[in-house]
């Protein structure tokens, strides 16, 4: 390493700044950290030497904002200089997390009074996906959360969807109702027309089979739209 990033005692410099930086997350907390600083950290494991804040600005650059990044593909992240399979392990796992503990908070309580959570979950798995994803909460008859699935994985625009398939699933998991959920990586969480008529005939499949379609959810990154909070169901 150049002498110009070590100090006088030969340490590389960047020692000196993640100690720093770790002692200001330890006395004031993450609110004082800036993104990227929070970035090179959560770096730190993948990259035990050398300085993170530069690979860490890189990616906020590329992609935007933290959600952004973490929710990149594989491929996508490594197009960044710097940027290999270490890095881009731990930039999961940390999303892994996230979406871990935002299920908790929806998993053994009554989904439907428990909503800002909900979407809070889904939010987390679903909107900065790069291709369209079809999920189904599948609920009891107390409206507790029995599974939650990927049915389909599509495009950037499309998500093939077979209701008697949804229905099958629901019947085999003995669920009362069911709450559809897909993303559009578009941003625009506006339904489409393809998007109504889908869940009008899941809900006339369900209907003699006892199943309810609570709701449908479409999650962008710009927000989220409710069918039934819109007066489509």
């Amino acid at each position: 390493m150049p002498e110009e990033f070590r100090d006088a005692g030969g340490v590389p410099h960047f020692h000196g700044h993640r100690e720093r930086l770790r002692g200001r997350f330890r006395q004031k907390g993450a609110t004082a950290l800036a993104d990227y600083e929070l970035l090179e950290m959560a770096l730190y494991r993948a990259i035990q030497r050398g300085d993170t804040k530069p690979l860490a600005k890189a990616l906020l650059k590329r992609f935007g904002n933290l959600s952004e990044v973490l929710g990149a593909s594989r491929e996508r992240l490594k197009e960044v200089d710097g940027v290999g399979d270490r890095v881009v392990d731990e930039l999961k796992l940390i999303k892994a997390f996230a979406e871990r503990t935002a299920a908790e908070a929806v998993r053994q309580r009554p989904v439907l009074s428990s909503w800002p959570a909900l979407l809070d979950y889904c939010r987390a798995a679903m909107a900065f996906e790069e291709r369209e994803q079809f999920r189904v909460l599948f609920l009891d008859k107390k409206n507790t959360l029995i599974a939650d699935e990927v049915q389909q994985v599509g495009t950037v625009d499309h998500t093939p969807v077979y209701p008697r398939e949804v229905m099958r699933r629901a019947l085999e998991l003995s669920a009362t109702a069911i709450i559809l959920v897909h993303n559009h990586p578009s941003g625009d969480p506006t339904p489409s027309r393809v998007d109504i008529q889908m869940t009008k005939t899941i809900i006339d499949v369900g209907k003699p089979l006892g199943i309810a379609v609570h709701d449908h959810l479409i999650i962008g990154r710009e927000g989220h739209a409710s069918f039934k909070g819109m007066g489509l169901i």
